[in-house]
């Protein structure tokens, strides 16, 4: 987004009248959610905004504030990145199969995708396959389509058709066809990562190195050069298999040790939704936080405290998968919204001018 810009505000009735067919078709495709959940048997939930910890993950970034209590001692909390530790805790708490529409904050993020407010949703089922999770994808994506009567979603000249049957992709798959890079040959069956070999494999292909890469640098420059823009153009892609050590939260797959129960829904180009079967070892749950402070200390110079309620709460925690899914980009592909303030009903006010 060009800050610099001088635009009419959102509130303007000639701009509002242009969102607001958008925003229309937000509030039935979120009410036609709920009734999807409802049908299945999920139970809403709302979870607290204020956390000890806005998750563990390295490059998500937080907004941080202070609590004071009454005799006027201070307490740092986050804004929560994801509902996730709270659901999962209420997952640990005896809840089987929960849905939750939250409002969720990532710094450092604006553009026509990205905005520092949105609305995640995201649903677990305890006790079933992740696979679950791609089923319910296919058809919320069908239900989002058929809510605003349009037979193709659409972002910015891409369409994929939401009835077509997905096409199913491992990350190893991906990097073979579209960057021609053996990408397990550089991990171990313990899930740990050999640099050199990956970044021979990119000087190969004439891929840029630098010599501070990491491996996860290497890896998420391949995912976004080479294979994301070729994901979700005529039909839904559901890219599967993440290397472990890009699947934090989620559980080594029985099929590879190597990889884990981890997939992303991509339409037209766009990110829609991250699934898991989680992980509730609390000892390896442990261990993967730790590496990603590291990483963040490493790259950003901060790190975020790990919430040690929560690893408690994953030795009550049944097996389960979930996922979240970006609530404002579904609306947007199927509204043909060309940007995520457009489907907001109130857009944070835009700063860094």
């Amino acid at each position: 987004m060009n800050f610099s810009a001088k635009a009419s505000p959102w509130w303007t009735p000639s701009v509002h009248a242009d969102r607001r067919p958008f925003l229309v078709g937000r509030n039935a495709i979120q009410a036609a959610l709920r009734g999807f959940f409802a049908r299945e048997d999920f139970i809403e939930v709302d979870t607290a905004v204020l956390q000890v910890s806005p998750g563990n993950e390295a490059h998500l970034h937080a907004f941080a504030t202070q609590a004071i209590t009454t005799d006027g001692q201070t307490a740092p909390f986050y804004l929560h990145t994801s509902p996730e530790f709270a659901c999962k805790k209420l997952l640990a708490a005896g809840e089987q199969r929960i849905s939750c529409f939250a409002h969720v904050y990532r710094n450092r993020e604006r553009g026509p995708l990205h905005h520092p407010e949105f609305t995640m949703l995201e649903w677990y089922r305890a006790g079933e396959s992740y696979e679950s999770l791609m089923m319910d994808c296919v058809r919320i994506l069908a239900l989002a389509a058929e809510t605003v009567k349009t037979s193709m979603l659409a972002y910015r000249g891409a369409k994929s058709d939401p009835f077509a049957g997905p096409e199913r992709i491992s990350v190893a798959g991906a990097f073979e066809r579209h960057a021609g890079i053996d990408l397990l040959a550089s991990v171990a069956d313990d899930g740990s990562t050999d640099r050199d070999h990956l970044a021979a494999e990119l000087r190969r292909v004439g891929m840029r190195v630098a010599d501070d890469d990491g491996w996860a640098d290497l890896f998420s420059r391949v995912l976004v050069e080479k294979v994301e823009p070729h994901l979700g153009f005529g039909r839904i892609t559901i890219l599967d298999e993440y290397p472990v050590s890009e699947a934090a939260l989620a559980r080594p797959s029985a099929r590879d040790p190597r990889v884990a129960e981890r997939f992303e829904l991509y339409a037209c180009g766009v990110e829609l939704a991250n699934g898991f079967g989680e992980l509730t070892n609390a000892g390896e749950q442990r261990r993967r936080f730790e590496i990603e402070m590291a990483e963040k200390a490493r790259i950003y110079g901060e790190t975020y405290p790990v919430d040690e309620d929560f690893l408690s709460a994953l030795s009550l925690m049944p097996e389960a998968s979930g996922i979240a899914l970006g609530f404002d980009r579904l609306v947007m592909l199927a509204t043909g919204a060309s940007r995520i303030d457009q489907v907001l009903w109130a857009p944070v006010a835009e700063y860094g001018r």
